[in-house]
């Protein structure tokens, strides 16, 4: 029988918390959601922007909850049979178990930031290093105040490896959650302009990217794109926080760990590489550059954290880009087949031009055509229509056949598409779906992105329910 996640002792005792009612399971699990919640696991119920845990206790308690979490003012609310850990503030409480799962734990770890590629890069790393120890990784982009410390405070004490994505969308919003984590190793994928509603510049993006150095365990390692064009100045802030060791990734031959040759191919590429100076060729599971690029800096982690290299590997091959980030499904239309690449999980400038990269490199049979379905891209403040408009040169350069925009935004690039790149115009995506069902042959690829609040994601579901997926999985 396996040891439970926590005994019930140290949960109470981690979470500056008192028991109440006929509690005496151990913990199996940590949910915050009743309705994913598995029997055994502990329910915390955490007080959101528009959903009250609070009022989910008795549908957790219901679903098998050993225990549930709650503010010790709303007992008269709850459920009188309920078993119960009572504290101030449950999102505190969260708080406080994380930091004790992190104290508890000798794993080695990693955290990942960046404007572009995040998840990806998490991903990579949970199935690299999974290679050479037992690994706990952040599930989804569970990467702000309440999922950086619910990742942690889900950690088994025997893990091996750890891994964790932290993002941002304001100044300060890294320091806490790192400080939390204390990775060993830090990776910044790339800074690009995202967020610009909430920042000056993009120098000032690189400033609260580079807050993941100030939770550095002693002895730690930052991991910096030596393309990236803030480089210097990460580098720079690297030094002054105290960073011992810098490692760099990159296409520059300079760079320790750098590409030597990348040969792409529908659904992954092959890649020839140095990392750290040593000479590794392997394969990636799903397409695009910026795969190629991060696997360096995921393979120059694998190192660092003293895992085995050859076989992180041969693992790449499996990796596949999941729904909403890449994945590629092959479809029927027409006694021909088309593909589709779902990217509809969120955009930005940099993801945008790299998702028309995948795009310029997917091979095409004509008369099928590379088509590029693209919504608005959010939180640019008053650069947006200038940053919408500027990715004329990338779909030129991609090679596009035919471009649907969706979103105001969006307006500002379709009013100077050349005429016959320009396939239907919307306010918002759902008015594109009756011209893209309508529109779509044999041969095409299809790529849809766009901010998640744009909506995109339905076009992708509209498309596998019109057209029958040409075999039983998706390609990659």
């Amino acid at each position: 029988m396996s040891e439970p996640l926590w005994t019930l002792d140290a949960f109470v005792e981690a979470a500056g918390g008192s028991k109440w009612g006929d509690v005496s399971e151990d913990i199996t699990g940590i949910s915050i959601d009743s309705r994913t919640l598995a029997p055994g696991d502990a329910f915390i119920a955490i007080k959101g922007d528009h959903l009250d845990g609070h009022d989910y206790v008795a549908a957790a308690l219901e679903a098998g909850a050993s225990v549930a979490l709650v503010d010790e003012g709303r007992l008269s609310e709850l459920p009188e049979d309920g078993k119960y850990v009572l504290v101030e503030d449950p999102l505190d409480a969260m708080r406080k178990l994380g930091i004790a799962a992190r104290a508890r734990s000798s794993a080695r770890i990693v955290a990942v930031t960046g404007s572009v590629g995040k998840t990806g890069t998490k991903e990579a790393l949970r199935l690299t290093l999974g290679e050479s120890g037992k690994v706990h990784a952040s599930v989804a982009s569970f990467n702000n105040h309440w999922g950086v410390p619910l990742t942690l405070a889900r950690m088994p004490s025997d893990t091996d490896f750890g891994v964790f994505e932290i993002g941002m969308n304001h100044a300060g919003e890294i320091t806490p959650l790192v400080k939390m984590v204390r990775p060993h190793v830090a990776i910044i994928t790339t800074v690009q302009p995202v967020h610009l509603e909430f920042f000056d510049s993009v120098e000032k993006i690189a400033q609260a990217k580079a807050e993941i150095f100030d939770g550095l365990e002693p002895g730690g390692i930052a991991i910096l794109n030596k393309d990236n064009r803030q480089f210097d100045l990460l580098k720079f802030l690297a030094v002054t926080a105290g960073v011992p060791s810098i490692h760099t990734f990159g296409e520059d031959p300079t760079a320790d760990s750098h590409l030597e040759k990348v040969v792409s191919f529908p659904s992954g590429s092959s890649v020839d590489a140095t990392i750290l100076g040593q000479e590794i060729t392997y394969k990636i599971g799903a397409p695009g550059k910026h795969h190629v690029k991060n696997s360096l800096a995921v393979l120059t982690a694998v190192c660092d954290l003293g895992a085995d290299l050859a076989k992180a590997g041969l693992v790449l091959d499996t990796m596949h880009a999941p729904k909403g980030r890449g994945q590629v499904t092959r479809l029927s239309v027409n006694e021909g087949e088309f593909y589709v690449i779902d990217e509809s999980y969120n955009a930005n400038p940099a993801s945008m031009r790299a998702a028309l990269a995948v795009l310029a490199e997917a091979p095409v049979v004509r008369p099928g055509r590379r088509v590029a379905v693209i919504g608005d891209m959010r939180e640019l403040g008053s650069e947006a229509n200038r940053l919408h408009a500027d990715l004329l040169q990338p779909i030129v350069d991609a090679g596009t056949d035919a471009v649907y925009c969706a979103g105001p935004h969006m307006h500002s690039l379709w009013e100077l598409l050349p005429h016959e790149l320009r396939a239907h115009y919307g306010e918002e995506a759902q008015d594109l779906e009756e011209a893209i069902l309508r529109d779509v042959r044999p041969g095409d690829v299809v790529m849809i992105k766009g901010s998640l609040g744009t909506r995109m994601g339905p076009l992708v579901e509209a498309l596998k329910k019109e057209y029958p997926p040409a075999d039983d999985a998706a390609v990659a």
